[in-house]
């Protein structure tokens, strides 16, 4: 029997692909004014969400797990109807969404103990999370059962990296990631962070800052290059996908220079396009935040 899938919106995935696909999304919330919270994606979109802080410049949206209650009526019907549920969650260090789906799997097992569903911790974020549920997708369309399945994926978490840059330092700033004065020098001087998240750690951090948007870009490409480099990766193992929050008008000469290096390398990864950021990362970058990343796909 094939098995479902659950994930929560924080994979980034849009509304077409998890329909076509049957999968349910559990949204997390978004607050624009710190009181009234909203369902991302339901009841505001990603778009409504970056365009209200370029109109506010002093909006600092914040974001709120899933309840335990919205997952368990997620998968609720699911398991009413008999079928194994894999849920995958945005990483546990970044939130307590796994958590909260844990504990509706544990409701959901009082009323239905021969249920089988399996929460994942996907220890990845934005894009590749989603990259990673696109995998569970197919290792499910394979028709491989959920058992199978997992090891597969679980054996591709530590696989993800983000290569990524912002354009504004003071969301960092005024989310703790970055100190007040490091901000103002940063906006007098208009530095740019070049940050890298590393899937083996789950770890974010900044590896480098550059003077103006365009270096910052150029940097990403160049710090992943160097890394598969170093790693004597074989993209051609992976999926590749770009990220974006605001579509800004350079994304496509990024575009053409992540093509060139790739082709410089002559590495050819599964180019899944752009995806965009959604409002778990982007309260913390604000607009325009660009980058790449890097998935493995899993060996089946």
């Amino acid at each position: 029997m094939k098995f479902e899938i659950v994930c929560d919106s924080s994979a980034d995935l849009p509304r077409e692909t998890t329909d076509k696909a049957g999968v349910r999304v559990v949204p997390f919330y978004v607050s624009m004014d710190g009181q009234n919270y909203l369902r991302e994606g339901v009841d505001i979109s990603i778009q409504d969400f970056y365009t209200t802080m370029v109109e506010h410049s002093d909006c600092f949206p914040k974001t709120s797990m899933p309840s335990v209650q919205d997952y368990v009526d997620a998968m609720q019907p699911l398991v009413k109807a008999g079928r194994p549920v894999l849920c995958i969650c945005l990483t546990s260090k970044f939130s307590g969404s796994f958590q909260s789906a844990q504990n509706a799997r544990m409701t959901l097992l009082e009323e239905y103990p021969d249920a089988v569903i399996h929460v994942m911790d996907s220890q990845l974020v934005t894009a590749l999370e989603g990259l990673f549920v696109q995998e569970a997708v197919r290792l499910r369309d394979l028709n491989l059962a959920l058992c199978e399945a997992v090891p597969l994926l679980e054996e591709i978490r530590k696989t993800g990296h983000i290569f990524f840059t912002t354009n504004d330092l003071k969301y960092l700033e005024h989310g703790g990631r970055l100190g007040k004065v490091a901000s103002i020098a940063g906006s007098v001087l208009n530095l740019k962070p070049v940050l890298h998240f590393f899937g083996e750690t789950g770890d974010l951090g900044t590896t480098q800052v550059c003077r103006g948007r365009k270096k910052s870009l150029q940097r990403v490409i160049r710090d992943f290059a160097q890394f598969v480099k170093d790693e004597n990766i074989d993209l051609d193992q992976y999926l590749c996908i770009t990220g974006i929050g605001l579509p800004p008008p350079e994304y496509d000469e990024f575009r053409e220079d992540l093509a060139i290096c790739l082709d410089t390398v002559k590495k050819h990864p599964d180019d899944r396009g752009s995806a965009q950021i959604g409002a778990t990362i982007g309260v913390h970058t604000g607009p325009w935040p660009m980058g790449m990343g890097m998935l493995k796909k899993a060996n089946a």
